[in-house]
């Protein structure tokens, strides 16, 4: 068999198209959350843990790098469990329900800030709060999961909540709500899904919450200081197991024990 010059280029290049789709490297899996230059993040050591540790991070390039001190943290009174944010659903753990006590895991925006103050020394958005403000964590509501105002909506309209935003004022002086920031779990709205999920002050240390997460009131107002609405920051909750499995695919820094 009679081999042209031609032909041997030919297989050549053929060989070298071979070659190089060998060598080729997936493209890295986007996020919904690619976008954040600012992280907030709660590890705990498992899934019924109600402490953990919350840390922030800013990200230059795709390198996140850790800022301030880490601060201590209680989440629900049932631990954690997943919940519905940017994150794509899990099924290898408990799934977040009303009233199960369990703070949502996963990935999610951060909403408005609150507090009992006219404002506050922040760029993040802030809304002050008063006595006939109201989260609704009524299932069968129309208005579940929303932070509602009785004398716009009625007062019926948040009959059965157990949510006032206005704790000292509906609770005895509660100073939980006295500063916080909306974690936008279950943005949809879905009924019996968790409702009401905060960030907020803990009203003593190691006090777990009802599936939100608390912490000292100083760390609360640095946090509130640190949020740039510019860097598009987003609140994260994991497990430590499950930042291990998840941290690469999620592009989240890894858990600080385990670097």
């Amino acid at each position: 068999m009679r081999v042209t010059a031609a032909l041997v280029r030919s297989l050549a290049a053929l060989s070298f198209l071979a070659l190089a789709g060998c060598a080729s490297v997936a493209p890295t899996p986007t996020t919904p959350w690619d976008d954040a230059r600012q992280l907030v993040m709660v590890t705990t050591a498992d899934w019924n843990a109600t402490t953990g540790t919350l840390r922030r991070y800013d990200r230059e390039g795709e390198q996140w790098r850790e800022v301030g001190e880490a601060t201590p943290i209680t989440v629900g009174r049932s631990g954690a469990a997943w919940g519905i944010g940017l994150n794509p659903a899990q099924s290898d753990g408990p799934q977040k329900q009303e009233g199960d006590g369990r703070a949502p895991a996963g990935v999610f925006r951060i909403g408005t800030a609150f507090g009992y103050a006219d404002t506050v020394a922040s760029a993040w958005p802030y809304e002050a709060m008063s006595a006939s403000d109201w989260c609704i964590d009524v299932n069968a509501s129309p208005l579940y999961n929303r932070i509602v105002d009785a004398k716009q909506v009625g007062q019926a309209a948040v009959e059965g909540s157990s949510e006032p935003m206005r704790r000292d004022l509906h609770a005895g002086g509660d100073v939980r709500y006295k500063l916080g920031f909306v974690i936008e779990h279950n943005p949809d709205n879905r009924s019996g899904a968790g409702s009401c999920i905060f960030a907020h002050l803990w009203r003593a240390p190691g006090e777990p919450t009802a599936g939100c997460t608390a912490m000292p009131e100083p760390a609360m107002q640095e946090l509130l200081t640190w949020l740039d609405p510019r860097r598009k920051p987003v609140f994260a909750l994991l497990p430590d197991n499950e930042l291990e499995r998840l941290h690469d695919t999620w592009h989240l820094p890894r858990a600080a024990s385990r670097r």
